[in-house]
């Protein structure tokens, strides 16, 4: 096991960024870039040992500092969607950026995917091991409280890359904070043929805008249901009205089973050409489930790709989204003297012709 790194000066306002690999004895490959605390790249073998990047991104560092789709991207402070930008805690009004449609989304424009973090590289127990901090201060992005950010990336022999989150905060403010990797194990095409389960058995219905209603809906008899593994697009056809707002396939978040057990299965995707298989566990409460839809082959990508529609599948464990406005949903509210803690772990591996995991 080992970690490397390459210290870099990009972009027209001359950003200073620094890349990290890590890679592990189990054929895995993690780099991870200061800037948005980035997972760039996860490369993984198949299953007749063959390497290839499963995320979706860009080769160039200078590419992540333009708009993208949070390819790989550290999400704060809050991530997904709160209705009209606007949130009451402790009887004060806060006012945020809209910047999906007439909504906040992933902490605005000026998110912790566009801050530069310091990192702080180690040989762990575990394996190589990449820690990121960030303060951010009180009032930025419209959030209340100096909120000090911890990130760390593991990437253990086992396999696994876990990211750990802590945060501190010295005022009352709502925190909830992921990643936000494509997957496509495949490395090119698209993720309609990846098999997908999902530990869930309900998910969050959403309005046209995709603000959640604020049920809590089964999936039974629903295309919304993985709770067997099933082909990501052998529903996409369905006459669902939550998939044609979606944009036409899945970007809703499912309440899972596991209720904060960090060894209980939450998801796992296999593509079954390749072998390669990832498993995820967590200790939030939902996992979003987003199929790219919106990618619209305008972006090129690693080795020249176009990435259109369903070109990769996220995956993110995260709180509900707006459960600031939402007082029945796990509440998102930070207090000074609390510690924010959440832990994700994507597991990757192989399985067989018939899909059984080795």
């Amino acid at each position: 096991m080992s970690i490397t790194s390459e210290r870099m000066v990009v972009g027209a306002g001359r950003t200073p960024v620094e890349v990290f690999t890590l890679t592990c004895a189990a054929g895995l490959t993690a780099r991870i870039m200061t800037c948005g605390a980035t997972l760039m790249s996860l490369v993984a073998p198949d299953r007749r040992g063959a390497l290839t990047d499963v995320l979706l991104g860009f080769e160039r560092v200078e590419s992540y500092l333009e708009p993208h789709p949070y390819f790989g991207s550290l999400i704060g402070r809050y991530a997904n969607r709160i209705a009209w930008g606007r949130f009451t805690l402790d009887g004060q009004v806060y006012s945020l950026p809209c910047n999906d449609g007439p909504h906040h989304l992933h902490g605005g424009p000026a998110g912790f995917h566009r801050a530069l973090w310091r990192p702080e590289p180690a040989d762990g127990p575990a394996g190589p091991e990449l820690t990121l901090r960030y303060l951010s201060p009180d009032g930025e992005g419209g959030y209340p409280g100096a909120l000090t950010v911890v990130v760390r990336y593991t990437l253990s022999d086992s396999g696994a890359l876990r990211i750990d989150y802590e945060a501190e905060t010295d005022r009352p403010t709502i925190v909830n904070l992921t990643s936000h990797p494509y997957f496509n194990l495949a490395g090119g095409g698209d993720v309609l043929g990846h098999e997908l389960f999902l530990a869930a058995d309900a998910f969050l219905p959403v309005d046209e805008t995709l603000i959640p209603t604020g049920e809590l809906r089964s999936v039974a008899g629903t295309p919304m249901d993985f709770t067997s593994p099933m082909p990501i697009g052998a529903r996409l056809g369905a006459d669902e009205a939550q998939l044609r707002q979606a944009g036409g396939g899945y970007d809703h978040c499912y309440v899972l089973r596991s209720r904060g057990d960090l060894a209980a299965l939450s998801a796992r995707l296999v593509e079954p050409l390749s072998g390669r298989a990832l498993e995820v566990y967590t200790t939030r409460p939902g996992l979003q489930l987003y199929t790219g839809n919106a990618l619209d082959g305008s972006l090129r990508g690693k080795g020249g790709q176009r990435y259109g529609r369903h070109a990769g599948v996220c995956l993110e464990a995260q709180h509900f989204p707006d459960a600031p406005n939402r007082p029945h949903f796990p509440s998102p509210v930070l207090r000074p003297g609390e510690r924010y803690r959440h832990t994700t772990v994507y597991r990757l591996g192989v399985v067989d012709a018939e899909n059984r995991a080795r």
